[in-house]
């Protein structure tokens, strides 16, 4: 009987200080490693900006404000980070804003990497940019949403989808209130739209 509570006790204390290895010392290594990955993840999505500067990161961060004075928005992103050299300017990852209009609409924007300004609420989005109102969707590798005008730019590669038609060109504003476009061209002087009926 004896031997069996010993048995037993040790085998309690040895799980117990095995508990206690893994709670102080693996554990805390793993978390340091997952955040130093994250942390290798933001630095290659933006090498030119880290380079000589110290930064923060965060994950999974959401901003909520007004844009022009009146129409709620969203700024999400799954990793962000701020160099304390200007802590304005939000850098992100698999950017995400959600943009409420007067009218109902809701724009929803996404893109693999951009920026966010928190004191004027400007967006920069980058590479492999999705914009849509259940209506209009554009397309492009850079979209620019300034709060303080009223109409975004899209450029490099970009391709609009609408009721009206479709069309691709190198640089399109366009004015979320009032539904109107305007078109660039920089290589040809003709923009190549396809009118459907």
């Amino acid at each position: 009987m004896r031997k069996q509570q010993r048995k037993a006790q040790f085998i309690l204390v040895s799980i117990g200080l095995t508990l206690i290895a893994l709670t102080y010392f693996y554990y805390p290594q793993i978390n340091k490693d997952s955040k130093s990955s994250n942390n290798q993840l933001v630095q290659e999505d933006f090498k030119d900006e880290l380079a000589n500067d110290q930064f923060s990161s965060f994950e999974n961060v959401e901003y909520k404000g007004l844009y022009d004075f009146d129409k709620p928005f969203s700024v999400q992103s799954e990793k962000a980070y701020m160099l304390d050299s200007d802590p304005d300017l939000v850098y992100m990852t698999s950017m995400h804003v959600i943009l409420y209009l007067k009218d109902g609409r809701i724009v929803d924007i996404t893109s693999n990497k951009g920026r966010y300004n928190k004191t004027s609420q400007d967006c920069f989005f980058e590479e492999n940019v999705r914009v849509t109102d259940n209506e209009t969707k554009i397309f492009s590798e850079n979209f620019d949403l300034l709060a303080s005008e009223n109409f975004a730019k899209a450029y490099n590669k970009v391709k609009l989808n609408n009721p009206n038609g479709t069309l691709r060109a190198d640089q399109l504003d366009y004015n979320f209130e009032t539904k109107q476009f305007k078109i660039s061209m920089f290589d040809e002087k003709v923009v190549k739209m396809k009118v459907l009926k």
